[in-house]
């Protein structure tokens, strides 16, 4: 048995359970007598998902919903097996469905060939086609769903209480999700959900990558007026050469350190 450790209530990271990087974050909604998974992630890493939550004590047949925040195979890669593994349903925004249900690899950066990339994007059933302002019920507890694009077309986050499950909107340090023609970014977009973020109540964001942060307008402000500039410029592009808040972030998982709410 693995203890369950909880980032908030209902709410337990599985990077933060594993006590290493699982690449995206998964997050398990605990419902009480059922949960949901939000994000399942890469083929790699499934098996210790799926060994995780056994060990949490979860059963796998309580498993009610698997959601994609979007389309993206470092979210997705892994949703058909898993949805074949656990026997439960899928869900995403109808605009993200087309991408997961037919496996494109471009729209889903499985293959950048650009840069020599490509990996496997097994296609996946959608049996849940979301929209903003739906309300799924995981036992005892809600979530309501937002659709926020801009990353990608199909972009959702999610409202618990007083958290907002934010994907890759913001991150900690202000960056956002890749900015990319190919899988449908779109900057007016983007600029809009992060006004509506910026805008919100949530007293946490609890992004798809990296650690989970207090909401800060201050911090999304800046990020909206960098974005909002990038519409009137030519040198903008996905070219970042590293990230140093993800490799902080998978030191503090590795050394089991929970992340500093203040």
């Amino acid at each position: 048995m693995t203890d369950r450790k909880y980032l908030f209530p209902h709410v337990i990271e599985l990077n933060l359970a594993a006590g290493r990087p699982l690449g995206v974050n998964v997050y398990l909604i605990d419902g009480g007598t059922e949960y949901a998974l939000l994000d399942i992630g890469m083929e790699e890493s499934l098996g210790e998902v799926i060994d995780l939550i056994r060990r949490m004590d979860f059963p796998l047949s309580k498993c009610k919903l698997l959601i994609a925040t979007h389309a993206d195979a470092d979210h997705v890669q892994a949703l058909a097996t898993a949805r074949d593994r656990l026997k439960a349903k899928t869900a995403a925004h109808a605009k993200a469905a087309p991408a997961i249900e037919s496996g494109d690899p471009i729209e889903t950066f499985a293959s950048i060939p650009a840069q020599g990339f490509h990996i496997p994007m097994p296609p996946c059933k959608i049996d849940t086609k979301l929209k903003d302002g739906d309300v799924i019920k995981v036992g005892k507890v809600k979530l309501e769903v937002w659709h926020t694009p801009g990353h990608t077309p199909g972009q959702l986050s999610f409202r618990l209480g007083n958290l907002l499950f934010s994907g890759d909107n913001i991150y900690k340090d202000g960056g956002v999700g890749v900015i990319d023609a190919h899988h449908g970014s779109n900057l007016p977009d983007f600029v809009t959900s992060l006004t509506r973020i910026r805008d919100c109540d949530a007293e946490f964001l609890l992004p798809s990558h990296g650690p989970p942060f207090r909401h800060d307008a201050k911090l999304i402000q800046a990020t909206i007026d960098r974005l909002t500039r990038y519409q009137t410029m030519a040198d903008f592009g996905p070219l970042a050469t590293g990230w140093p808040l993800q490799e902080e972030w998978e030191r503090d998982v590795i050394a089991g350190k929970m992340p500093d709410l203040a």
